[in-house]
C-alpha cells in the first residue's frame, strides 16, 4: 500500500482512486481533462472500489477532480469504434435482449453499493453532474454541492432513458412530477434549486466544499455504528411498508438495540 498524506491508497486505476483514512473512505474520479467522463472501465473500477472497502469504513465520500464532478458518459461509447477492448454501444444494440440486459445490469453494479445499510455515502458535487454523472451523485445517500453545480439528466434528449439506477432516488427525492419534468426536458438544476427541492442536503461556495464534507463525515461517524446502520435500514424500508408495518419495524429495531446495549444480544 501507498500513503497519500494520512490516507492509505487502496487502488488507483481506470479513472478511479480509492483511499481510506480511519472510518472514512474517499472514491475520487481522476480524469479532470475529460471532466471525469464515464466508461465501462470506470464503472468496473467503481464496482471494485465497493468490494475493496475495509470493514472499518463507515462513510464513503465520492468526489471528482477538477472543475466538474462528472460530465456523464464519454461520447466515444456511441462511435462505431467504441473504447479499446470494449464492444461499442452500437455492437451491444445488435445483441439479444438477454445479452443487452446482462451488460446493463453489470454497468449498474457501479451505482448500487453506495446505499449499503452499513455505510453512509456522500457525493461532493461541483460543476457539471450530467447524465451518468447525475445518476452517480444520486446513487449516494447524501449530496453536498458547490454553488456552481449543474445537474442535468440528458439521456431523454439523446433518445435514451436514464438506466444507471438514477430514476428511483430521483423520484424519492423530488417526487414524480418534478422528476419527469427534469428528465424529459434535460434542463439544468442549479445549486439553489437543488437544495430547495431536496436534491442537495447542503449548498456551499466551491472553496468550502471539501471542508463541509469533512464536517458532515465527522458528524456521521460520531454516533454508534450499529445505531446508524439500524436507522438507515429503517428509513430505507419506509416506501415498502405501511404505517403499521413501519411501527413494527421500529419496535423490532429498538428491541435489538436495547438488548445490545444491555449486553444481551446474540
Amino acid at each position: 500500500m501507498t500513503t497519500l498524506d494520512d490516507s492509505e491508497l487502496v487502488f488507483d486505476k481506470d479513472g478511479v482512486r480509492l483511499t481510506v483514512e480511519d472510518a472514512v473512505a474517499t472514491v475520487t474520479l481522476t480524469n479532470p481533462a475529460k471532466r471525469n467522463a464515464q466508461s465501462p472501465a470506470l464503472w468496473r473500477a467503481l464496482t471494485e472500489a465497493g468490494r475493496s472497502l475495509p470493514g472499518s469504513v463507515r462513510v464513503v465520500v465520492l468526489r471528482g477532480e477538477g472543475k466538474s464532478f462528472s460530465a456523464g458518459l464519454d461520447r466515444q461509447a456511441f462511435t462505431p469504434e467504441g473504447f479499446d477492448g470494449e464492444p461499442s454501444f452500437l455492437d451491444l444494440a445488435r445483441g439479444s435482449d438477454a445479452d443487452l440486459d446482462a451488460v446493463i445490469a453489470e454497468y449498474q453494479e457501479a451505482f448500487t453499493w453506495w446505499r449499503r445499510s452499513d455505510l453512509v455515502s456522500i457525493a461532493a458535487v461541483q460543476g457539471h453532474a450530467i447524465g451518468a454523472g447525475f445518476q452517480l451523485a444520486l446513487a449516494c445517500d447524501l449530496r453536498v454541492v458547490a454553488e456552481d453545480v449543474q445537474f442535468a439528466m440528458r439521456e431523454t434528449s439523446l433518445g435514451l432513458v436514464p438506466d444507471l439506477t438514477g430514476t428511483h432516488p430521483l423520484v424519492s427525492l423530488v417526487g414524480y412530477a418534478r422528476a419527469l419534468e427534469i428528465c424529459a426536458t434535460g434542463r439544468f438544476v442549479h445549486a439553489e434549486e437543488a437544495e430547495r427541492i431536496g436534491l442537495a442536503n447542503l449548498s456551499v461556495p466551491a472553496e468550502e466544499l471539501d471542508a463541509a464534507v469533512r464536517d458532515l463525515s465527522a458528524a456521521l461517524v460520531a454516533a454508534p455504528r450499529d445505531a446508524v446502520t439500524e436507522t438507515k435500514a429503517l428509513l430505507q424500508g419506509v416506501s415498502g411498508r405501511s404505517y403499521e408495518e413501519q411501527r413494527a419495524a421500529e419496535r423490532a429495531a429498538q428491541a435489538r438495540r436495547l438488548r445490545d446495549l444491555a449486553g444481551l444480544g446474540d
